[in-house]
């Protein structure tokens, strides 16, 4: 009996197997359609190879980061998740199926974002390509500031480099030496960067550690090292980990502001952003010090974590999880709200319902991520330094991986209408796109079809 039952499961196993990957070849084929579907239609909404960020059903309405941020019809969005989102998105559908057509979609948001650079090498949150010729035999920039506030220059420079693999053309390479010149001009002795340069006066000034401004400067800095090579790309990193570590307030509140003054005082920001010691900035600068000690080798970038950690552990809320700020000296948590911009609030309850949702003062924030990273760095030392990693996954567990991930391609392939639009709440947004774009090439890749690696 005992050995029937264990034919007959045998059998039962070989059949689901047998199902499980008909299945897959015919969800993989669903995929690859409407990976083609999608980006067929994205493509044909751009703005001389550019997007924003929201669009209504009908494509008269444009938007960028949201619907209060109307755009001309000249204008695309560089904001994540905007043009370069978008064609990173394309890059990796290229990089996975090797199909031609995607490579073009990127290249062309690549030559947007080229013209929509500043003559001095950045990028401000959106750009008004009304001057762009696309026969012309060179670019042509505009004057202006530019933002390093949530990954502007910095997303549009990682996405010119990755396309560097790809093409080689003039245009991309002077875009890309000209960003690069701007962010090495851009950095203050200290190591520190401004939210925006050339500098326009208030807050902006100020060395800006808020939505990962020097932590995604360092980031780009590494990767431009590692693609080219030249010492000078990774000594401005180092001298980016250098400022992390000057900033860092003293024990027992061993963390780091949002943003500092001149004079290395946490500041204010606008008038409901208060100087404080930020629980989120803390955790992103761990785990930058923690990418910058496994590039360099450098210890220094690890003695300032402990001590962060310890500020955290003790710092956790009674309900769990962290405020954002803690007031300098006390620790007390504190909040502010844009209804009455400039008073400090030390009870999260009697800020307005409006300004709880509408700002994160309270949150996981990914320290724990960050103290699990630091945790697993002690316990198996450093990878080796400035060497790209080897995929350790085998068949076996890339299949395994991709069965995880059938039920959320099935529910996007069913979400894609026949035009190729996902839509949702009456709008199409480039978030969408980028995020389901990305779910289905992780998909094909993982599925074992693809020509070539994912980026």
């Amino acid at each position: 009996m005992e050995m029937m039952r264990r034919i007959l499961l045998a059998g039962l196993c070989s059949m689901l197997t047998l199902t499980a990957l008909r299945a897959e070849g015919r969800l993989e084929a669903e995929a690859r359609a409407g990976l083609a579907r999608a980006c067929r239609y994205f493509s044909s909404i751009s703005t001389y190879g550019g997007y924003c960020g929201i669009y209504s059903i009908d494509l008269k309405e444009r938007y960028g980061e949201a619907v209060y941020e109307p755009a001309k019809p000249t204008e695309i969005w560089v904001q994540p998740p905007g043009t370069p989102s978008v064609g990173e998105a394309f890059l990796r559908a290229y990089r996975v199926t090797n199909e031609p057509v995607y490579l073009k979609a990127a290249e062309a948001a690549g030559l947007a974002l080229a013209w929509g650079e500043r003559a001095g090498g950045g990028w401000a949150h959106r750009v008004d390509l009304g001057h762009f010729e696309p026969d012309a035999d060179s670019v042509k920039r505009n004057a202006g500031s530019s933002s390093f506030d949530d990954e502007v220059t910095q997303g549009a420079l990682s996405f010119l480099i990755k396309l560097d693999v790809e093409l080689d053309t003039p245009w991309l390479t002077e875009a890309i030496d000209l960003a690069l010149a701007f962010m090495m001009e851009s950095q203050f002795a200290n190591g520190a960067w401004s939210q925006w340069y050339p500098l326009i006066g208030g807050y902006h000034d100020y060395f800006t550690f808020n939505d990962g401004a020097i932590n995604d400067c360092i980031r780009v800095m590494l990767e431009a090292h590692r693609a080219y090579g030249r010492s000078k790309y990774l000594e401005t990193a180092r001298r980016g980990g250098d400022f992390i570590v000057l900033s860092q307030l003293p024990a027992p509140q061993a963390g780091w502001a949002q943003q500092y003054s001149h004079d290395l005082e946490p500041a204010w920001a606008r008038k409901f952003e208060p100087a404080g010691v930020c629980s989120a900035v803390t955790a992103a600068n761990i785990l930058t010090l923690i990418d910058l000690y496994r590039y360099t080798g450098d210890s220094k970038y690890l003695r300032p974590i402990l001590p962060a950690i310890e500020w955290l552990e003790r710092s956790r809320l009674k309900e769990g999880g962290w405020a954002r700020l803690y007031e300098v000296d006390s620790n007390r948590p504190i909040y502010g709200d844009r209804n009455d911009g400039g008073k400090v609030h030390y009870d999260y309850a009697a800020i307005s319902a409006e300004e709880r949702s509408s700002y994160a003062w309270q949150g996981g924030y990914g320290i724990s991520t960050a103290m699990r990273r630091f945790q697993e760095l002690q316990e198996s030392g450093p990878d080796p330094i400035n060497q790209p990693q080897a995929d350790p996954a085998t068949a076996e567990s890339r299949a395994a991986a991709a069965e995880r991930l059938v039920p959320e391609v099935e529910r996007v392939l069913k979400a894609l209408d026949s035009q190729g639009r996902w839509i949702r709440n009456q709008r199409i947004t480039s978030a969408d796109f980028v995020t389901n774009t990305n779910l289905l090439c992780r998909y094909l890749d993982l599925a074992g079809r693809g020509k070539r690696g994912t980026p």
